[in-house]
């Protein structure tokens, strides 16, 4: 393993850090409810220039989460900060915990569901940084507006989005 083609070309580094405070709050929410999910995107892909996309993924205590599935271009990692998440990896569901780490490469079969009745935390990484945010932004839309999708019309969006459902 080497380090990557430089990214960076000038001779005495930039200015150019971005502090995303805490108090911002959230981005979006994925629900009616006030406990429903809530996204912060702590750095896009925009924002990051394609590096990576981050989200900080705040569960409320209601079951949900996502359906097993994977994705063809990017790899997704997931840290739990707080509560307990049920992954799944292809084969089994698990329980994660504060500090469990899941990294699932490219066609990983992966899920994952607070089933705790609990609020639960965790990150999601993207890698390279694509535009999960306008995914997430297009669920939000569809259950905001009592949408009922169409079995081809889900497929479309989640093609669209590098989500292939198992």
């Amino acid at each position: 393993m080497s380090y990557p083609e430089a990214r960076y070309l000038g001779e005495s580094g930039a200015k150019s850090a971005v502090l995303r405070r805490a108090a911002q709050g959230a981005d979006l929410r994925l629900g009616p409810r006030p406990d429903s999910t809530r996204a912060h995107y702590l750095g896009t892909g925009a924002s990051t220039n394609g590096a990576f996309g981050l989200y900080r993924w705040e569960m409320g205590p209601v079951p949900g989460g996502a359906s097993p599935h994977f994705h063809r271009t990017m790899t997704e990692s997931f840290y739990v900060l707080s509560g307990a998440v049920m992954f799944y990896n292809g084969a089994d569901w698990t329980e994660g915990t504060t500090g469990d780490f899941l990294f699932v490469p490219e066609g990983g079969i992966h899920a994952f569901r607070n089933e705790s009745g609990e609020p639960a935390t965790m990150l999601i990484l993207f890698t390279p940084g694509a535009p999960r945010e306008s995914y997430f932004e297009e669920l939000a839309d569809i259950r905001a507006q009592g949408r009922e999708l169409s079995a081809e019309e889900w497929t479309e969006l989640y093609l669209r989005h590098d989500q292939y459902m198992v």
